[in-house]
């Protein structure tokens, strides 16, 4: 079980082409608890891929600390799922999952996470072959296959289909309820947020800080119904005025 604690005292960015250096996030500070699914809602070029990647420890470059704590004497594992799904080409979809993998796995391990999102037939065939939601799933699974404390999710359904970004959500909401973890999930859409999320992180434009945090209240039954999502969206968008220019 994962507690972690962000504080990002400031992020910038040389300058290049002009007279000061860029400051992308400034005092931000945000706790997720253990396997809480929070969805950070900002404005493009807010600077959450970049706090994505501070997180991951792919950018060491800032003023601040991140704590990962897991109540255990081992490295917390995170998985990352990128806006691209980064497949290689010329490994098969079975093949792209096991390379995620720093030790062994079962095959029933890895053969469940694939049925669970639907994609037990195409699992030995090249990515060419699938389509970008498929492709997305296949992100998805190699990312839990780490068994990740925490699960980084920079706008995973980006330029999909609404049909198929829906079943594609459920089968996400199927798997974390199966596999517990901390999730960090960056969307632009409220009622994609609203229907995945514990706790709603909004975000303001750099220098990126939070600019309130909101929990929900519906039920994960009650999420199947879209008039509770559209109404509780509506009431957000009356009782926050200013969150309006973020999505």
């Amino acid at each position: 079980m994962t507690h972690i604690n962000i504080h990002i005292k400031s992020k910038r960015y040389p300058a290049i082409g002009q007279a000061q250096p860029h400051l992308a996030i400034e005092n931000l500070q945000l706790s997720v608890q253990p396997s809480e699914f929070i969805c950070l809602v900002g404005p493009s070029g807010c600077g959450k891929t970049t706090l994505f990647n501070i997180i991951a420890g792919l950018d060491q470059d800032f003023e601040g600390d991140i704590s990962l704590a897991t109540g255990q004497q081992r490295h917390p594992k995170i998985g990352y799922v990128f806006q691209n799904p980064r497949l290689l080409p010329w490994r098969t979809v079975r093949e792209n999952i096991e390379l995620a993998l720093s030790g062994p796995q079962s095959n029933d391990s890895i053969a469940s996470l694939i049925a669970a999102m639907q994609l037990t037939d195409m699992q030995h065939v090249y990515p060419e072959r699938l389509s970008l939601g498929m492709s997305r799933r296949v992100a998805i699974i190699r990312a839990f296959a780490v068994n990740p404390d925490l699960l980084l999710m920079d706008e995973p359904f980006v330029s999909i289909d609404a049909p198929t970004a829906r079943q594609v959500r459920t089968l996400l909401l199927q798997l974390w309820q199966q596999r517990p973890h901390s999730v960090l999930f960056v969307t632009h859409d409220l009622r994609e947020a609203i229907a995945l999320a514990d706790r709603l992180v909004f975000l303001s434009p750099p220098p990126m800080s939070v600019i309130t945090e909101i929990s929900v209240p519906i039920t994960r039954q009650d999420r199947n119904d879209d008039a509770a999502l559209e109404a509780f969206r509506q009431q957000l968008l009356h009782d926050y005025p200013k969150i309006r220019t973020l999505v």
